[in-house]
């Protein structure tokens, strides 16, 4: 992508002013995305993103400069004015690079980019008729299709040189019922990191089925009731509750500065003896799976808390100094123009041993929240807020009707400990996340899992 003899320059040009660790982080990147409203196509976007960015160290202190102009002189003059930012110069050092070449473990099938756009709009039309189609209070339906094909190479003053390619694929539909005098939205938006073949596993027409049948059913359901509850929160997607109310607390980006509540806890029981919770980079064609992080470093497996007990945190290379801590592989950023951070990948508390039907009928009381969707969540406290999509209030052990307008409201590490119930089955979501690096793919994920005590905000 650019010479390897202009790399070395400029990494040896980044440490002339006394910096011990520099890095360059090139980046390459097609993206197209498509907006359908109601049957026609109003969005149609394609364009390509080259650019470089350079880091350097000196002890717990980072410069990050980047730029578009991929000529030698422009690229050893962001080099040279990063460096001056940490000291007066002395002289370029001399740096070695070995290439490593990584383990693909995210196979492709269809590029994207070789797909031709009729099909990729046939499949937005398919989830827009089977929505349309579902009731006549249906009103209104839109549909995207998005394809990013990023390749990067990262290179540092350790002598490390690497490539690697990510293809990612998203489908998403939303549909909104009417009565004339309220609306209610369903959604599903599927994602994975594989190419078109996206498709031979999601079928788009009953994704637009799905998200009409949420709609119409929060449509005609009651107002929520409010007051503090049992609540069973369905797999997939619900795992947004433990991702922004946990997951973003045990990122180094807050560790590091004592920003986080579980800071200073390793070795200590922070949730119930039901909870496993793992970030897991490496799991095949998955949205937020990665070979090698944004500094490199290949992904793992990275088990946060295990039986209750916190066990790790997800560290980048620049919070692992200041912690005295390894890297995890759980560093990354948006594109070139950020620095990269310690970020979630594939979050999700693990199956336990508990039966679905058990768990619902376990509640004399509660609220079974079957999709979740948006919130917010403060990283120091722990303190979020999140709406339901779809609910259903449960009654003597049985489902008994749909509310809507539910929020959920508690504290992350109080959640942890409630956690008294686990289903069997595991399932992911996709979600885009947004922190300090920008915003990048990461999918949630639970069973089925039931919390002893949340409140519930309602309307009624």
């Amino acid at each position: 992508m650019i010479d390897k003899d202009i790399i070395k320059d400029i990494l040896g040009k980044a440490l002339s002013t006394g910096g011990d660790f520099a890095e360059v982080f090139i980046e390459d990147t097609e993206k197209s995305s498509l907006g359908l409203v109601n049957g026609k196509i109003e969005t149609a976007v394609s364009g390509r993103d080259f650019g470089i960015g350079i880091r350097i160290f000196k002890g717990l202190r980072s410069i990050y400069a980047y730029t578009n102009d991929t000529s030698r002189e422009s690229l050893l003059r962001t080099a040279s004015n990063a460096a001056l930012a940490l000291g007066d110069v002395r002289e370029d050092k001399a740096v070695d690079l070995v290439e490593r070449v990584n383990t693909n473990i995210h196979p492709i099938i269809y590029v994207p980019r070789s797909v031709d756009i009729a099909k990729k709009v046939a499949k937005m039309k398919e989830a827009y008729n089977a929505a349309k189609d579902y009731s006549k209070e249906i009103a209104q339906v839109m549909s995207s299709y998005v394809d990013v094909d990023q390749r990067v190479a990262i290179a540092n003053s350790e002598g490390l040189y690497t490539e690697d390619r990510r293809i990612r694929t998203r489908f998403a539909v939303q549909a909104i019922a009417s009565d004339g005098k309220e609306n209610q939205t369903g959604y599903e938006a599927p994602g994975k990191g594989m190419g078109f073949e996206l498709f031979d596993i999601v079928d788009a027409a009953q994704c637009g089925k799905e998200a009409a049948r949420i709609a119409v059913t929060m449509l005609h359901a009651p107002l929520c009731p409010s007051g503090k509850m049992v609540v069973a929160i369905d797999n997939g997607f619900g795992g947004v509750i433990f991702h922004e109310a946990c997951g973003h607390s045990l990122e180094a980006t807050a560790v590091a500065k004592g920003n986080s509540e579980f800071a200073g806890k390793l070795g200590q029981k922070i949730a119930s003896d039901k909870v496993i919770a793992i970030d897991d980079g490496t799991l095949p064609n998955e949205w937020g799976s990665l070979n090698i992080d944004d500094e490199g470093n290949p992904t793992r497996k990275n088990v946060l808390i295990e039986n209750g007990i916190l066990k790790g945190y997800m560290i980048d290379k620049l919070n692992g100094r200041r912690m005295n801590m390894e890297a995890t592989g759980s560093s990354r950023r948006q594109s070139y123009r950020f620095a990269p951070t310690s970020r979630m990948t594939n979050t999700y508390i693990a199956p336990g041993n508990d039966e679905n039907h058990e768990i619902i009928q376990s509640m004399d009381y509660g609220l079974y929240a079957k999709k979740m969707g948006g919130g917010s969540v403060n990283p120091v406290t722990g303190e979020f807020n999140f709406a339901v999509l779809e609910g259903y209030l449960v009654k003597d052990g049985k489902i008994d009707r749909p509310v809507r307008g539910a929020t959920l409201i508690g504290k992350g590490s109080e959640i942890l400990t409630r956690i008294d119930m686990v289903g069997k089955e595991l399932d992911l979501a996709a979600g885009m996340c947004g922190s300090v690096s920008g915003s990048i793919p990461t999918n949630v994920g639970q069973p089925l899992i039931r919390v002893s005590e949340i409140t519930v905000g309602g309307r009624e």
